[in-house]
């Protein structure tokens, strides 16, 4: 009888710990304008197993956000970007592969995504990514948008992309697999440091990816 209770109570407090257990993975991007953390999308699994993969290799300690656009997007990740040359043309370096395209979230204010080639498949870039910035948009902006890309846009959505803002053009043609929860400060800094050719900041923005859980 002690056992079965035993067993009772230990299976409570697991169901217990389980239901509070977070179950989404964390990710903490330090840069030389600050710090921002990440949560990765459970709905995108090839994308957040290769982020988690390469963060825990170090593949991204010391590259570069080597494109920056304010109102639009920073943009980093390209291996070639680490300890470049002011001069050097960036964009075009990864870990030598794809991965299939996870399209389904929209590009909000803070969220993050995969940059790409243009490939008629929408595979993503094994290594590079962006975290949205962005601009309000309007009602009437984006109704031309849902009938341009066969968009239909929720109430909530509307009502964020009206309020914070966001890169809603991008939206159906690039993956989108986590979102900024903590620091999009960051975010607006880095989106409004000076820049020269090719959108790359005068000053280099470093980063570090460290996976939290």
């Amino acid at each position: 009888m002690k056992k079965l209770l035993f067993i009772a109570i230990a299976s409570i407090f697991f169901m217990t710990y389980s239901c509070n257990q977070d179950p989404y993975t964390y990710a903490e991007i330090e840069t030389n304008h600050g710090t921002f953390k990440v949560m990765l999308y459970n709905s995108t699994p090839k994308h957040k197993e290769n982020f988690i993969k390469l963060a825990n290799e170090g593949f991204y300690d010391n590259l570069l956000f080597h494109r920056v656009i304010k109102e639009f997007m920073v943009q980093g990740g390209d291996p070639d970007s680490k300890g470049a040359a002011p001069d050097k043309r960036l964009g075009g370096g990864g870990p030598g592969y794809q991965i299939d395209a996870e399209i389904g979230a929209p590009h909000l204010k803070g969220t993050l995504a995969a940059a790409r080639n243009n490939n008629p498949e929408k595979k993503s870039s094994g290594s590079q990514f962006y975290v949205v910035h962005g601009k309000k948009w309007t009602d009437q902006e984006l109704d031309r948008l849902e009938q341009q890309k066969g968009i239909k846009y929720n109430e909530t959505q509307r009502q964020l992309y009206k309020e914070q803002g966001g890169s809603a053009f991008l939206d159906n043609d690039y993956t989108v697999f986590g979102e900024v929860v903590e620091g999009i400060d960051v975010i607006d800094k880095i989106a409004n440091v000076p820049t020269g050719q090719s959108d790359r900041p005068v000053q280099d923005v470093t980063m570090k990816v460290r996976i939290l859980n």
